[in-house]
């Protein structure tokens, strides 16, 4: 089951999830249904569910729960607004995974999430991470990217000023900065989360953004 599939990490993730022969169904949670020009929305093994993530319910029986919700405090419009997504939501569709017998849980976190932090953005990211080890899951994997580098503009996302600077930058000084800060590609911390999840390694797991470099095949 895959939550976030319209985002830039969670579309690479169900691409790949789609193409991999050891799923025999990809289930799509989501408040629409993926626009009909995406070709994945198309293939055989893709069920979508439309769902409230703040009312959730009737999730199916799966196996394995990746999670790539996510937004920012710009585009949510408050810090309350981006905590219903990135906190609430995001538990909401592992707790009602973990109900219907799902055993591995992968997410998409962020570089620096930690529930100490003053910074809002990592504190969230670390609370979630905490909630979610807590959950009773026998595998969870989190992956926590540094700067996400990806096709937006396919997925109808504005450019943002920074980002695009921060991206040259990260291009431009590639040699001299360390792993875990530079731009990682959205298709390799998806195959990163895949291949983590698919272990089913007991615990916890946390890949940091060096290790996700080079990821996809």
């Amino acid at each position: 089951m895959v939550a976030g599939a319209t985002g830039l990490v969670g579309r690479e993730v169900l691409a790949a999830l789609l193409a991999d022969k050891t799923y025999r169904t990809v289930h799509v949670l989501g408040r629409r249904k993926l626009p009909p020009d995406l070709p994945e929305s198309a293939h055989p093994k893709l069920v979508q569910h439309i769902v409230d993530f703040a009312a959730l319910s009737g999730v199916p029986k799966v196996d394995d729960v990746y999670i790539a919700l996510g937004t920012t405090i710009q585009v949510a419009g408050s810090q309350a607004a981006f905590r219903a997504v990135d906190y609430d939501a995001v538990l909401a569709v592992a707790l009602a995974a973990y109900a219907q017998g799902a055993t591995n849980l992968g997410v998409v976190s962020a570089m620096g999430a930690d529930a100490t932090s003053k910074i809002f953005y990592s504190k969230v990211k670390g609370e979630i991470e905490h909630a979610l080890v807590r959950a009773g899951f026998k595998s969870v994997s989190f992956v926590r990217p540094s700067m996400l580098a990806g096709d937006r503009a396919s997925l109808q996302q504005h450019s943002r000023a920074g980002e695009r600077i921060g991206l040259a930058v990260s291009q431009l000084f590639k040699p001299l900065i360390p792993a875990n800060y530079r731009a990682v590609l959205a298709r390799d911390v998806a195959y990163g989360l895949i291949k983590a999840v698919k272990s089913g390694t007991p615990g916890v797991q946390t890949i940091l953004s060096g290790d996700l470099q080079g990821a996809a095949p």
